[in-house]
């Protein structure tokens, strides 16, 4: 009886080995399938550093001049984060106990605890992971960023006491009068175009020779009346949802342009003062931009 326990015994623990490398194997298949990702042919292999210790090695690209990170395992990095996606509107929700975010698929914007941040390059989904640029999620978990040109790396450092940022609060003045302009003036037009007008306005805010509110730029009569929704009344129309989300970009300050003060679209305007008087600077769209 005992040799016979012990040949059991035996048997008993060569089984188990052999499950536990299959269920090894198993797992490893899982993770490669889960992980795996197809870059774009032109996208780079790029570091990212947190606090000096290098995270997410192999996942982080650069693509179009862009750093992007893997969004969940990039989350993950600062809290545990709760997940959720909405497949008919393409977008992830992400939460943590500071932090309340959506990020949408194709989206050129995220949004965090109430801000909006501009994207620049728009968010991805490679193989049904979102990759997402790394500045507008470094802004949502209240890490500065700095490019390590040498390294060609991306450095993040925490600069605040919680990694969230705070909720958003802007002027409600602001974003009524500045998001009725955008949409009045670039209905239609490219997000970056809408933005850039934008930028016009509070460009115009700033200069010495213009008002010092929104307001004050939009309905400006010095030199005659300057935006033609005026005229028309179209900046009383409801601003589309573009626009508002232009306007609170704006207003985070994200900028295309900080000369820009004026624009026009040259095939219906009907008068060329600016085309023969300002620097020309760059087109978005329908829109000529002039410093």
């Amino acid at each position: 009886m005992k040799q016979q326990t012990r040949k059991q015994r035996m048997a008993v623990r060569i089984f188990s080995a052999i499950l536990s490398c299959v269920m090894l194997i198993g797992g490893m298949l899982i993770g490669a399938s889960a992980a795996e990702v197809t870059f774009p042919s032109n996208a780079t292999a790029t570091r990212v550093f947190v606090d000096g210790k290098e995270v997410l090695a192999g996942e982080c690209i650069i693509l179009d001049s862009t750093t992007y990170v893997p969004l969940r395992k990039f989350c993950n990095l600062f809290a545990s984060c709760d997940i959720s996606w909405n497949g008919k509107t393409n977008t992830a929700t992400v939460r943590t106990a500071d932090l309340s975010m959506t990020v949408k698929s194709d989206a050129a914007y995220i949004t965090a605890n109430g801000h909006v941040f501009y994207t620049v390059g728009k968010v991805r989904n490679l193989n049904g992971h979102l990759y997402v640029p790394i500045r507008p999620l470094a802004r949502a978990f209240a890490e500065e960023v700095t490019w390590n040109g040498a390294l060609r790396s991306v450095e993040l450092r925490s600069v605040g006491s919680t990694r969230a940022v705070k909720w958003a609060n802007y002027n409600e003045d602001e974003v009524y009068w500045l998001s009725r302009i955008i949409s009045a003036e670039a209905k239609g037009e490219p997000f970056e175009g809408q933005i850039a007008v934008g930028n016009v306005v509070l460009n115009r805010v700033r200069h010495k020779d213009y008002p010092n509110t929104i307001y004050g730029v939009i309905f400006d009569r010095k030199h005659g009346t300057q935006f033609s929704p005026v005229s028309y009344g179209t900046i009383y129309q409801k601003p589309t949802e573009s626009a508002v989300l232009a306007a609170k970009i704006c207003l985070e300050g994200y900028s295309i342009s900080d000369t820009a003060i004026f624009f026009l679209n040259p095939r219906i305007a009907t008068n060329n003062w600016i085309v023969k008087n300002r620097p020309y600077a760059f087109s978005i769209g329908n829109h000529d931009f002039y410093n």
